[in-house]
């Protein structure tokens, strides 16, 4: 496996390979990362990993510095994984003085997430170009727990006309149904047992539509409800929308995506399902 830390490096090694496929992370790696390295291992033949903790995509105010970090235990995770490449750049690196360009998607990055964390997205976006411009991977990896980023990035790939592949691995859930994300790691031990209810939560939206159930807002107030009764949090958002665009419906006609964020104090997690998955 082989570790480059600058442009030049990683373009060098990029060309000893054929088809390549790329997992973009922030490092801090879990089961749902290295199941997207193993997939990607799979389906390419060599894989390629980055490692960068992006400061664009985190507000003033956000936990870019206290972003968890452990380089050595992820490069031996990838290396286990099947890894052929990393790509561990310095902030500088990607943003040298005199950067000023940014890359900005539209209506998909401005609901949900976009709505609570303004400048995310345009961070997600542009430093996601810039791996898929400097690695060139034919497929690019992503996990589904993270579901407006996927949106997002496959509006970037099609609108720009990327030569590329965007794949979404399913979310990969702690034996109790957290879904895995590095953030777990903030939880107290109060926190992170009432952390399972959002997917319990989830499910019960689930059953409510196997049922029959097809009203939009019927499904939001149900989630509601039962996220409600969470001890010690708060709801950023709940959200029974289109898998592909992310405006909020009113019937739910085919498959929709349901999610949610909130808070458990100063941390804020993630989840969603795909009705009829």
């Amino acid at each position: 496996m082989k570790v480059v830390g600058n442009i030049a490096e990683v373009r060098d090694a990029r060309a000893a390979f054929g088809d390549l496929g790329l997992v973009a992370t922030m490092g801090f790696l879990h089961e749902g990362h290295l199941s997207l390295i193993r997939r990607a291992k799979a389906e390419c033949g060599q894989v390629a990993v980055s490692l960068f903790v992006n400061p664009t995509q985190f507000a003033p105010h956000e936990d870019f510095a206290r972003y968890p970090r452990a380089m050595d235990r992820d490069l031996a995770l990838i290396e286990q994984a099947g890894g052929d490449l990393v790509f561990n750049p310095s902030v500088a690196e990607i943003y040298p003085a005199g950067f000023d360009t940014r890359v900005e998607v539209g209506a998909a990055a401005r609901r949900l997430e976009g709505a609570v964390r303004p400048v995310h997205f345009a961070g997600v976006a542009t430093v996601v170009t810039k791996l898929f411009n400097i690695i060139q991977p034919t497929r690019a990896y992503f996990g589904q727990k993270d579901a407006q980023q996927c949106v997002v990035i496959k509006t970037l790939v099609r609108d720009l006309n990327l030569p590329l592949e965007v794949v979404i691995g399913a979310t990969v859930r702690e034996a109790d149904g957290l879904a895995m994300s590095s953030r777990n790691s903030y939880l107290t031990r109060e926190q992170r047992a009432n952390a399972p209810a959002l997917y319990v939560a989830l499910q019960s939206v689930e059953a409510l539509h196997a049922a029959g159930e097809r009203d939009a807002e019927t499904l939001r107030k149900a989630l509601r409800e039962r996220l409600a009764h969470i001890p010690n949090t708060r709801i950023d958002y709940v959200s029974v929308a289109d898998p592909d665009t992310l405006e909020e419906l009113d019937q739910v006609t085919r498959g929709a995506l349901v999610s949610l964020a909130v808070r458990f104090g100063a941390t804020r997690l993630l989840d969603n399902v795909v009705l009829g998955a």
